[in-house]
């Protein structure tokens, strides 16, 4: 063999080599993505807010429900900085949701996405990771003490114990209301907006039903 045929095959070895060794990288560190994302699935969930103090993306100290959740229709995700396969789709649709729905998003909207991976992920790792995906206001990036970011995963029913394995997971809910929906894999955005839309329908419908009482009271 000539050294120029050695060469080629020596590179040809270490690029297969090197493959191997990221989908060996990619396998272990999002173990249980694949199977979680295959298809997209819904159900009724029942969520409790924990009164912790978390930190949004500009290092400002909020209160989950107090904060956030109150008041508002709210799209919340859970995502981590470093993973590269389930996350950024995950992202990608929350995206795609607050730009179909405009102004509606920081006004009757709001978009949540907590980092389940608090050790790494600190306020400025998640301020670079959401201008890849956030345009404009009404979306807010969390993270905290890795006591604080469990008991909120745990109430919201997203906890794992190994980040590396959860499950893709979009939770849609009326903050004033009991009324929430997890959805499981990559769900279509369209499929959130319209539960958007329904719970924001739901809203119209009581505020006049209460207004028609208060009308016909003496």
């Amino acid at each position: 063999m000539n050294r120029f045929a050695h060469c080629g095959l020596l590179t040809l070895c270490l690029l297969a080599s090197g493959i191997d060794q990221a989908l060996a990288h990619s396998a272990d560190e999002h173990a249980g993505h694949t199977m979680d994302a295959k298809s997209a699935s819904a159900e009724n969930a029942q969520v409790k807010f924990a009164d912790v103090a978390l930190v949004d993306q500009d290092g400002k100290a909020v209160r989950l429900e107090k904060d956030l959740v109150t008041n508002k229709i709210v799209v919340m995700s859970f995502i981590y900085t470093s993973c590269t396969t389930v996350c950024p789709v995950v992202s990608s649709i929350m995206g795609k949701v607050q730009k179909q729905l405009g102004a509606r998003v920081g006004s009757e909207v709001q978009l949540v996405s907590i980092s389940i991976d608090p050790q790494r992920d600190d306020p400025k790792r998640l301020n670079d990771y959401a201008r890849a995906f956030q345009n404009g206001p009404g979306w807010s990036w969390l993270t905290g003490s890795t006591q604080s970011v469990n008991e909120t995963l745990k109430g919201l029913g997203s906890f794992s114990g190994d980040f590396k394995s959860h499950a893709p997971l979009i939770l849609v809910g009326d903050g004033n209301s009991s009324h929430w929906t997890r959805y499981y894999g990559f769900t279509d955005p369209s499929v959130l907006i319209r539960e958007v839309e329904k719970l924001s329908g739901q809203r119209n419908t009581h505020a006049r039903h209460t207004a028609i009482a208060m009308e016909q009271q003496p």
